[in-house]
């Protein structure tokens, strides 16, 4: 199918992990591959002792040319410590 909005799930995961520093990252195209539905889960430091309002205005903040792009966005924010508990379960 072809990507119609111009972003692709490895421009998504190349600017989260710059401009979020994240060091976890995964993303799920919903979309079936036109690019417009993507659910993310990223892990960062940038979170720590924020929010889950203040975490997602961030990610909204960092990636907004992206965003304003698909159809869909839906994130999940952890911080590395947050990730490891749940990751361990």
């Amino acid at each position: 199918m072809a990507d119609h909005s111009g972003v692709t799930a490895d421009s998504l995961k190349t600017a989260i992990l710059q401009r979020l520093e994240a060091e976890h990252v995964e993303i799920i195209d919903l979309s079936a591959g036109c690019g417009q539905m993507y659910e993310v889960v990223i892990v960062s430091p940038l979170f720590r002792e924020k929010r889950l309002l203040a975490r997602h205005k961030l990610v909204n903040e960092k990636l907004k040319d992206e965003i304003s792009k698909v159809h869909a966005f839906s994130q999940k924010s952890y911080t590395p410590e947050e990730w490891e508990k749940k990751t361990a379960q």
